[in-house]
């Protein structure tokens, strides 16, 4: 399992302790993040870095962080093959795996503490796609969506 890991400046502090929890656990990670931190980025870039990370396969999930997690997950959810989804708990973490698929997790760097947060990423990665029939139904149906606009 490799995660790509992306933070405006907004969600670089949550960022540098998503990073360490994933070094810790030896979970091999890519850091899509500008080095150092600029005031003035924005959050398209790292989350659409994260997310065509995921969608081409060279990282198997993904975690991105702004302030809201929100123009992250809007941002990530354009990719086609994404699914992001912003978690402010343990319970949305880990039914947007079981249920949803979600490959790419939202968080929001002036909403969450870090102890939650780092609840919310491991909850999430310790989750796996249940893979009913139902769910699955229902990924196919977002599947066919992405691809009207091909049309």
């Amino acid at each position: 399992m490799r995660i790509a890991v992306g933070a405006d400046h907004a969600g670089w502090e949550l960022k540098s302790a998503v990073i360490a929890w994933l070094t810790g656990k030896h979970i091999p990670h890519l850091d899509v993040s500008p080095e150092p931190p600029d005031p003035n980025d924005d959050y398209p870039d790292s989350a659409a870095a994260v997310a065509r990370s995921v969608a081409g396969g060279e990282s198997d999930f993904g975690i991105v962080i702004c302030g809201t997690g929100v123009g992250s997950c809007i941002t990530a959810n354009k990719i086609p093959g994404v699914r992001a989804a912003l978690c402010t708990d343990t319970f949305s973490a880990r039914h947007s795996r079981l249920h949803n698929n979600a490959n790419v997790l939202c968080l929001g760097g002036r909403v969450l503490g870090p102890c939650l947060a780092l609840d919310i990423v491991e909850t999430w990665l310790n989750t796996a796609f249940s893979g009913e029939p139902r769910h699955q139904r229902r990924l196919d149906k977002l599947a066919r969506l992405e691809c009207e606009g091909d049309a």
